[in-house]
């Protein structure tokens, strides 16, 4: 079952002891402009799933992060959120692993449910597997008229 959240409100992902981030919702719209992000489109051909995915998860969180806590320069001083910021935060193996899994890959996981049908190689059930018992015989039943 798909749970709406019709309130649309930010909410806070903790990600690492001390740093959390006020994202917005993860919504259609965003990934949509996130995809379309230059950056991602940049991108040649080629790039690696790992390239692709990193400038995905930047191209996302520069649309969902509102805020954030624990986020600090060199001397320790808190640094506003910034693009170039968010940037350099999802670096940090940790937090990027943290924010795919804590935010990106919700909107991924419903996308996945959205088939659950088994692969058709042929265009016929040939990748699906039974699951299911075969029936026993039918019971005898009456003549009918």
């Amino acid at each position: 079952m798909i749970r709406l959240n019709l309130t649309a409100k930010p909410e806070w992902l903790d990600l690492a002891p001390g740093l959390r981030l006020l994202v917005g919702p993860l919504t259609t719209a965003l990934m949509v402009s996130a995809r379309a992000d230059a950056i991602v489109e940049a991108l040649p051909l080629d790039a690696s799933q790992e390239d692709l995915a990193l400038a995905m998860a930047k191209a996302v969180a520069r649309r969902a992060v509102l805020d954030w806590e624990g986020v600090g320069d060199d001397a320790g001083n808190i640094v506003p959120v910034t693009p170039e910021g968010i940037d350099a935060l999802l670096e940090i193996w940790p937090v990027f692993e943290a924010f795919q899994t804590s935010y990106v890959a919700r909107g991924l996981i419903l996308d996945a449910e959205k088939n659950a049908s088994a692969p058709s190689p042929t265009g016929l059930s040939a990748g699906a597997t039974d699951t299911a018992r075969p029936a026993p015989d039918p019971a005898p039943t009456a003549p009918q008229d």
